[in-house]
């Protein structure tokens, strides 16, 4: 080992102590200099290094090698003089290539180690698992993912001949034939089973250095080939819906250039993929602003939005959403709608709607069930009036099929292809019938719709209109019907211009109108208007012997809304039935019915006697059996105070007998809910 002395601690020396104490060649055994603090001083007592401020007394050692940093002449002059024939003296000048050389490794050490820290994280967090052998077949990398792949250590593997890891290795004939190997199944020494590459490396000159193999491990894999399989579909399927969609459907990317279309896009805007394809969002808009740049900006939705695209400047209504995937935009797509077709399908809508309001008359004179002379009568009287416009009075107790009548006067008639209105009178609020029944203009009332509503009756025109309850109409509207029958007119809320209309009026009532006439709350000239062709329907207890093929028509219906299969009703049950009076008429017997049927079990087909409720015990009494005997005339009370007084009496003794129940209680009494209403509030019941 050579001796070395150096002389001078300044940057130089401290460079040559520093490039010589890493050397094994080189034992320095004093650092001189005449300031004991200066770099070189302090790094060599650092070192444990001898120092000294006097160079000479440094000679008195053997040394082999002297290095002279100082840069001054004169102290190389006497050090040559003065030093051993066998010590070499290196100048200063060559002192400063030696730490031009040191600091240049230093530099070139520095970018090695941070280009192989950065393969090595490059190779640590790849997924593929990277094992590297020399010429000689020796593992001389393992990366992370290696060790994950086969349950092995790094520490494991690093130095062991590669089949002492892989018995069945091919990397070693790799080298031999340097030809790599492409998706080769392996078995690891410990049964784990691999999918490996295996590639040679090669040198500059060509020269085979080693081998390495990338893996992964054969369960992962065949996982990973089959989610590549199903985004394949997924993908396949998703161009499939979007290439067939029939909306137009645009997609741009997250700086706003196009990314895909679809052929409604083009034919709706009329642009092409070429035209639309790396193109910015704007190059569609004709007429606004592109809403694919506003979604990009605020990363919100915008939905409805009208607008002009393409050459032929289409009108259309843009949807657009932003792409967000783990909350980093990606893009936006916007699904357009051609207002044309809207509004075709609209008009289409519109359409479908006044066919359906044609067929509302869904029952015929067939429908209508009976062969009793109660009810052969007022069939003739309802299809001779078929044939004539006149306005026809349907006239029964609640239940008897008024409104079935109506339908079938319409269907026989020449408007039967023609709208048919149905509106029950005793249904709507007093406060809205008349604009309900004859329409209102723009601005008639607070909350009027813009462009005001067409009526019932505008919307009947040349059709027919089925007013049901007629006798619940309040005094003013029986004015302003009577001046439709008699000017075949209309005149709408808050307006001032007629509407001239033509329809078929068919009106129905379960109360007596003469004995409204009297009482003041039916319109006479309306009633003569009205009762140009009454039709008097008969109650179901006036034509009994319609009962056995009523009953089979209503089971019938029953079975299809019940899902049932009930074949009949046996003679002891029709003859129970007819010991009823049936003061609710045909609805009540098809409640009785249904009820019957429910409860009947399912290995049941034919209604018998027992199925049918006791009737006897529940026959409401008639309304003359509430009459009570008047209590005579009372000196000093007016006529109208006693039959007030009295019918008071009627109403409290029939809420008893039907327990408060007002729906029974007014059919009892052969009045409308409604009126009994009425009464009750005037008689502050």
């Amino acid at each position: 080992m050579q001796k070395v002395m150096i002389v001078g601690g300044g940057v130089g020396g401290t460079t040559v102590l520093k490039l010589l104490s890493e050397s094994e060649v080189f034992s320095i055994v004093c650092m001189a200099d005449t300031n004991a603090s200066a770099e070189g001083m302090l790094a060599a007592k650092e070192r444990r290094i001898p120092t000294v401020t006097n160079w000479s007394k440094g000679l008195e050692r053997d040394l082999d090698i002297i290095f002279d940093t100082t840069g001054d002449p004169s102290v190389y002059k006497k050090i040559k003089r003065d030093m051993g024939e066998q010590t070499i003296l290196i100048p200063g000048s060559v002192a400063l290539i030696m730490t031009k050389l040191f600091e240049e490794k230093n530099r070139l050490i520095s970018k090695l180690e941070n280009t192989s820290a950065k393969m090595d994280l490059i190779l640590n967090t790849t997924s593929e698992g990277m094992v590297v052998i020399d010429h000689e077949g020796f593992i001389i990398m393992f990366n992370d993912s290696a060790e994950r792949a086969s349950d092995t250590k790094r520490e494991d593997v690093i130095g062991r001949h590669i089949k002492d890891f892989i018995p069945a290795t091919g990397l070693l004939r790799v080298m031999q034939t340097n030809q790599k190997e492409v998706n080769q199944e392996i078995t690891l020494a410990n049964g784990m089973e691999l999918i490996t590459t295996r590639i040679p490396l090669v040198n500059a000159d060509k020269e085979i250095i080693g081998a390495f193999a990338v893996f992964r491990n054969k369960m992962e894999a065949v996982r990973l080939a089959e989610q590549i399989t199903d985004l394949k579909e997924i993908q396949t399927m998703l161009q499939a819906i979007i290439q067939s969609s029939d909306e137009a459907i645009s997609v741009v990317d997250d700086q706003g250039r196009g990314l895909l279309i679809n052929p409604a896009y083009t034919r709706i805007t009329g642009l092409t993929k070429t035209q639309v394809i790396g193109k910015p969002a704007s190059i569609d808009i004709y007429e606004g602003e592109s809403m694919h740049m506003k979604v990009l900006q605020t990363k919100k939705p915008v939905r409805g939005v009208n607008m002009r695209v393409g050459p032929k400047h289409k009108e259309v209504i843009v949807n657009v959403a932003p792409i967000i995937v783990d909350g980093c935009l990606k893009g936006s797509v916007g699904v357009i709608h051609d207002v044309s077709e809207i509004q075709a399908l609209t008009h289409e809508l519109n359409r479908a709607r006044q066919i359906i309001r044609t067929l509302q008359a869904k029952y015929s004179f067939d429908d209508i069930i009976g062969a009793s002379e109660e009810m052969k009568l007022p069939i003739e009287q309802a299809k001779l009036s078929a044939r004539t416009p006149a306005t026809v009075l349907l006239r029964g107790e609640s239940g008897t099929g008024k409104e079935l009548f109506a339908h079938a006067i319409h269907n026989a008639s020449d408007r039967k292809f023609n709208k048919f209105v149905r509106v029950n009178c005793a249904a709507i609020s007093e406060s809205l019938l008349e604009s309900e029944l004859f329409g209102y203009d723009e601005g008639a009332f607070t909350g009027a719709n813009r462009g005001g509503k067409v009526g019932f009756f505008e919307e009947a025109n040349q059709g027919s209109i089925f007013l049901d309850e007629i006798g619940e109409l309040p005094a003013n509207i029986q004015a302003k019907l009577l001046r439709v029958l008699q000017e075949k007119e209309i005149v709408r809320v808050g307006g001032t211009k007629p509407i001239p209309i033509n329809v078929r009026v068919i009106a129905a009532t379960n109360i007596n109108l003469e004995q409204a006439i009297a009482s003041g709350s039916f319109r006479e000239d309306l009633y003569f208007r009205l009762n140009r062709m009454p039709i008097f329907i008969a109650p179901l207890r006036k034509r009994k012997e319609d009962l056995r093929e009523l009953a089979e028509h209503l089971i019938n219906k029953i079975n299809q809304e019940y899902g049932r299969s009930i074949e009949g009703i046996t003679a002891a049950a029709i003859h129970k039935m007819q010991i009823y009076n049936w003061p609710g008429n045909v609805r009540e017997l098809e409640n009785i019915l249904g009820r019957a049927i429910i409860f009947m079990k399912l290995n049941e087909t034919i209604i018998d006697i027992h199925h049918i409720p006791d009737f006897i015990e529940e026959i409401p009494l008639k309304q003359e059996k509430l009459l009570m005997k008047p209590s005579g005339y009372v000196s000093g009370k007016p006529l109208s105070e006693i039959i007030d007084q009295y019918e008071a009496e009627i109403i409290q003794q029939a809420f008893h007998t039907h327990k408060g129940n007002k729906t029974l209680t007014a059919k009892a009494l052969g009045i409308s809910v409604r009126n009994l209403y009425y009464k009750m509030e005037k008689l502050k019941l």
